[in-house]
């Protein structure tokens, strides 16, 4: 290939460029046709949305992991990230870092040279894992743009449980290291499509004497419906937006993710900001996959809140999900002059994909040595162009956001609650959702899990020893937020057993004759035994100091029986129900607070401390965890102990209590007093968190949490899985004539 071929086509790929040019007519519509009519459709887009659709359903069989292997040995910038993160010293390089540093080196987005010496507010809406916010930093240091500059980012909370982990960012790298700077709204979600979320954020960036910059990077997994990913991310473009246009002040820029252009409430919004800022461009960035439908819109100049008119509050008062049933403007209002502009725009990008797929599919089935060494020269030369071209310039890591990385569970992969990893091709997935619960067990979706009983103390050799820094109570604060409806995700454990769990808890009552109330075990399994904890409190005790034991009455008759000195706090709920809250339960987590309160004041020095525990997902236990762990010389924990607290699988052992602090003590019992004013009726809040995440985050504690939590995960799995297993058996032998003959 002549390298001025070469050089050709990746010109052409960094030019995948569009700007409307605007009309006299493009102003904004009568207040009182907003929101007046449901979408209309425009007929030429959705021509365009058909045949793109039947271009992409050419991959349906194509299985995941082969198909992105292939594209990204095709992906012609598929050598720029690795290559800029160690030439430029790039702090969180990825995609998006790089997506962002092309748009920033060819858009004027910042405030002109001469206001460089002052100040730089900027907002990063849908920022996780926080690319744009590490590339923007690397730029300004790299170009040498001396100024004061404040920002602030928003995301779905990562250590929200009830927000989905499988929808998520799950790198929390940066978010773990500049929590201060991230907003995640009253109810402690980080969900941007709450008007009181807006409301809030307004607040939050009130000391910002304007706002230069605003970025939205959001979006949501589609694989379940990948030809309509446009209109079901729409609602959230909009929130975007608006929010945008709150924050925005006069004279700024806004850069905006969306997909193809070709749905009435994509054009509606096109139109709505063409109309609020002096350019409107649309690029799609030579790092940015080829093959998807990934465009940013790039807005340059806005004219201010006084140019809409009253429109705002309108949108305002229509903001959050249901806008997917509304139209912003009806069909009429939109000029044909920009509806014939919009169109060429879509046929750009369109053309862009589709060229794109064929090729990937072409080279799918025959891809030869001629083929590898030509995409080969392109991805060197692509990496060659891009230090180049966009003025690429190395950093010392003094410069970076976060010097020293202390905390986050993303900086161990071994805990990071990734998203499912998916090989099976987009039919057989449709397929495999289509299966019911115990179809799935049939079909040996559980079988991991299946496979061994458990003989053996789970728990045995995972210790927590007594760390030697302080609690330093003086830096706690209590986090409250919207009560939680049922368990998604959790920092401490891997989603996708959650996420199995659940799905298990959900559908197993519908198919086992089980009463809520009745908690499951297998036969098969060993359980630890009384004996075996007093053995294991004997071993790592001194001596035979004085013993409490929570919840486990059965333990404690034993202790007693063996004139071990022991007190014994009950509990005066049952935890035998099962229920996707897990240990989110207000009244489980108030019932764990009287434990430990009870246990620090009553524990003698060099005493210990036995608690039952359901599992530890949430915020709130991992935080009573925390204060055992500093009040404790050795943590441990066994499972499986179901025979000795009902419905719990795990038992903590906690041996050699040093006297914990009164500022511990007093914080905790604040801490009771609010727990028990938020159990009133009318009550949607609850405490979430009351230890800062950056100590939970802590790799000892962070992997007992992990270790822990993952063997009460599996072997719930086991126990549900073996139930069904002993049905199908039964159900097998029920339906064998009792003749011996043929049904």
């Amino acid at each position: 290939m002549l390298k001025c071929d070469i050089a050709t086509e990746i010109q052409a790929l960094f030019n995948k460029r569009f700007q409307y040019v605007k009309d006299t007519d493009w102003v904004l519509p009568d207040l009182s046709e907003a929101f007046i009519c449901e979408h209309e459709e425009f007929s030429t887009l959705q021509v365009f949305k058909s045949s793109l659709n039947k271009v992409k359903n050419l991959l349906s069989d194509k299985k995941l992991d082969d198909w992105h292997r292939h594209t990204s040995f095709t992906n012609r910038a598929g050598k720029i990230v690795s290559e800029v993160r160690k030439f430029a010293n790039a702090e969180l390089c990825t995609q998006a870092w790089c997506k962002f540093h092309e748009i920033v080196c060819s858009y004027p987005l910042l405030p002109l040279e001469s206001l460089w010496n002052k100040e730089l507010n900027t907002i990063h809406i849908c920022e996780a894992p926080g690319a744009f916010v590490s590339s923007l930093n690397h730029f300004l240091k790299s170009q040498d743009r001396h100024c004061d500059w404040n920002w602030v980012a928003n995301t779905l909370n990562p250590y929200h449980e009830a927000n989905d982990g499988l929808v998520m960012i799950a790198d929390d790298r940066l978010i773990a290291n500049t929590l201060p700077w991230w907003f995640f709204g009253p109810d402690n979600t980080g969900d941007i499509m709450s008007l009181k979320h807006l409301f809030e954020l307004q607040h939050f960036t009130s000391n910002m004497s304007t706002v230069h910059l605003v970025t939205a990077d959001g979006s949501f997994d589609c694989q379940g419906n990948p030809g309509e990913q446009e209109s079901l991310v729409s609602p959230l473009h909009y929130c975007e937006v608006v929010t945008c246009l709150m924050l925005l002040g006069q004279g700024g820029s806004f850069v905006l993710k969306m997909f193809t252009l070709f749905e009435h409430s994509s054009v509606n919004l096109m139109y709505l900001l063409n109309c609020c800022f002096d350019q409107v461009h649309v690029i799609k960035p030579g790092t940015s996959k080829a093959g998807n439908s990934e465009v940013y819109i790039v807005c340059l100049g806005y004219l201010g809140k006084d140019a809409l008119e009253g429109l705002l509050s309108k949108m305002t008062e229509n903001f959050g999900k249901q806008i997917a049933n509304k139209s912003l403007f009806p069909q009429k209002s939109i000029p044909a002059s920009f509806l014939r502009c919009h169109e060429e725009c879509c046929d750009v990008f369109y053309k862009h994909q589709t060229e794109t797929i064929m090729e990937n599919l072409h080279l799918f089935s025959c891809m030869g040595e001629q083929e590898k060494f030509r995409l080969n020269e392109l991805r060197d030369y692509a990496v060659t162009y891009y230090i180049s071209n966009f003025h690429v310039k190395r950093i010392p890591r003094k410069q970076w956001l976060v010097k020293n990385p202390q905390f986050g569970c993303s900086v161990n992969s071994r805990w990071v609650g990734v998203r499912a990893c998916r090989s099976e091709s987009f039919n057989e997935r449709k397929q495999l959702e289509m299966l019911s619960w115990a179809e799935k067990v049939a079909n040996g979706f559980f079988s991991p899990w299946l496979k061994e009983h458990v003989q053996k103390n789970l728990g045995a050799d995972c210790f927590l020893q007594l760390p030697y820094d302080e609690l330093k109570t003086n830096e706690w604060f209590i986090v409250e937020g919207k009560q939680l409806a049922r368990i998604h995700s959790s920092p401490f454990c891997d989603s996708r057993l959650l996420k199995c769990l659940n799905e298990t808890i959900d559908e197993c009552f519908s198919i086992i004759s089980m009463g809520p109330e009745v908690f499951p075990s297998c036969p098969m399994c060993s359980f630890v035994t009384e004996e075996a904890v007093c053995l294991e409190l004997l071993r790592m005790s001194k001596s035979r100091e004085h013993f409490i034991v929570c919840g486990a009455h059965s333990l404690f008759q034993f202790l007693n029986a063996q004139n071990i000195p022991c007190d014994f706090i009950d509990s005066p709920l049952d935890f035998r129900s099962l229920s996707v809250l897990h240990d989110g339960d207000p009244a489980y987590q108030k019932v764990l607070l009287t434990w430990i309160l009870q246990g620090l004041q009553q524990t003698r020095d060099g005493g210990s401390l036995v608690l039952p525990i359901l599992s530890s997902f949430t915020r709130f236990t991992a935080s009573i965890v925390y204060i055992l762990y500093h009040c404790f010389e050795l943590i441990t924990f066994t499972c499986p102990t179901s025979s000795l607290a009902l419905g719990t699988d795990a038992l903590l052992i906690c041996s050699g209590f040093n006297a914990s602090p009164a500022p511990t003590v007093d914080y905790l019992c604040q801490l009771m007093e609010r727990t028990e004013e938020l159990r009133g009726s009318g009550v949607t809040q609850q405490v979430l968190e009351f230890i800062p995440m950056d100590a939970l985050l802590q790799g000892p504690l962070l992997a007992f949490l992990w270790t822990l939590n993952t063997v009460i995960l599996e072997y719930r799995l086991h126990v549900f899985g073996q139930l069904e297993c002993e049905k199908a058996c039964k159900k097998q032998l029920h339906d064998i004539p009792q003749n011996g003959g043929q049904t």
